[in-house]
């Protein structure tokens, strides 16, 4: 058996790693999640259910196996008084992504680590509380055998510094994707290029942005890192969420069509449970995938929203074809739009019924 290339390995070769992250929206749609602490207990209450999400974005062509540990650390078993499944949370995510990458061997298997909410600039009680939380999940993710680890979501450059630190000791591959909130991070005055510098200098493997912003309105900011980072190693995973300049980050997504304002569960705002009208297209995540790789970004994927659908054009954009290509779309035989000759005549080309 061929050995299974590696993170640097793949993206010094010059091919993309195409990354889907969009376990926390995706189950909480599904209804195995709660929106509001967002804590990821699907993994030990219905392991079946991630395990099937993580088979589907292998299929879809995605190349790593996220264990769904994104909010799973010490801090949000807390809020639910569920600290005691803490470790199994780990622990069974972990051997989900280990038991689906058996089937598909080439695909590299991840621990998953993310912001803890308790970091505060200059505060080092919180940064210690910081500290070994990273040091759980990431001693964990050593322990299981993981190929990489990928850090998502760190609004705060010196809560990501923690992570990189730890992730260092740990001797793994580490993606930092880091959030923009109004287009800055929260401790930091510098620029967002700046920072991603910083963290690869510090010897983070590979930095870029990840989640908060969509297609359109990340496509800015990664060329801004890739004109300063050209060797690749810059990673790019926005939410599958329609972004605009108007409305930059899906958290400040206002749906003015909306028939009833007053049922949404937080000041009329869409963010997070009523985000369905601002769902891109699977086009337009293929078109970020397309963009980004001619920038010369060499991670790249789906975050927040974005379903197996969303990773297969994506891995299509790439001129692949993953198992799930069997079911694209292909119009030709739509009883309506197609134009193959097995269709009735009456019903072909008849646009107009629609």
């Amino acid at each position: 058996m061929t050995e299974k290339k590696g993170l640097l390995e793949r993206i010094d070769a010059d091919e993309v790693v195409l990354h889907a992250s969009g376990y926390l929206f995706e189950m909480e749609r599904r209804g195995y999640l709660q929106a509001g602490g967002f804590v990821p207990e699907v993994v030990l209450e219905h392991p079946d259910v991630v395990e099937q999400l993580t088979r589907e974005y292998a299929r879809a062509g995605a190349d790593v196996l996220l264990a769904f540990t994104y909010y799973g650390h010490r801090e949000k078993m807390r809020l639910i008084g569920k600290e005691d499944l803490l470790e199994p949370l780990n622990r069974e995510a972990l051997e989900i992504a280990k038991r689906v990458g058996q089937d598909f061997p080439d695909k590299l298997i991840a621990g998953n680590i993310c912001n803890t909410n308790i970091y505060v600039p200059g505060d080092q009680e919180t940064h210690k509380e910081v500290r070994a939380i990273f040091e759980e999940q990431i001693g964990w993710i050593k322990e299981a055998g993981a190929d990489m680890i990928v850090g998502e979501t760190f609004a705060n450059l010196g809560e990501a510094e923690i992570a990189l630190e730890v992730a260092g000791q740990a001797g793994l591959p580490l993606v930092i994707g880091l959030s923009l909130l109004q287009n800055r991070l929260r401790d930091y005055e510098g620029s967002f290029v700046d920072a991603c510098k910083i963290l690869k200098d510090d010897g983070a493997d590979v930095v870029g942005l990840n989640c908060h912003m969509g297609p359109e309105t990340m496509l800015p900011f990664i060329r801004e890192i890739c004109h300063e980072i050209t060797d690749g190693r810059v990673a790019a995973f926005p939410v599958a969420y329609r972004t605009t300049p108007q409305q930059p980050t899906f958290g400040g997504l206002n749906d003015r069509y909306l028939c009833c304002p007053d049922k949404l569960p937080v000041d009329g705002r869409s963010f997070p449970a009523a985000l369905d009208p601002f769902t891109v297209t699977r086009y337009e995540m293929a078109w970020f995938a397309e963009e980004t790789q001619r920038l010369g970004a060499r991670y790249i994927g789906g975050c927040c929203g974005s379903g197996p659908h969303h990773i297969r054009a994506m891995a299509e954009a790439f001129g692949r074809r993953p198992e799930a290509s069997k079911y694209s779309p292909d119009m030709s035989k739509h009883a309506i739009l197609g134009d193959d000759h097995s269709l009735e005549e009456y019903t072909r080309k008849s646009e107009s019924v629609f």
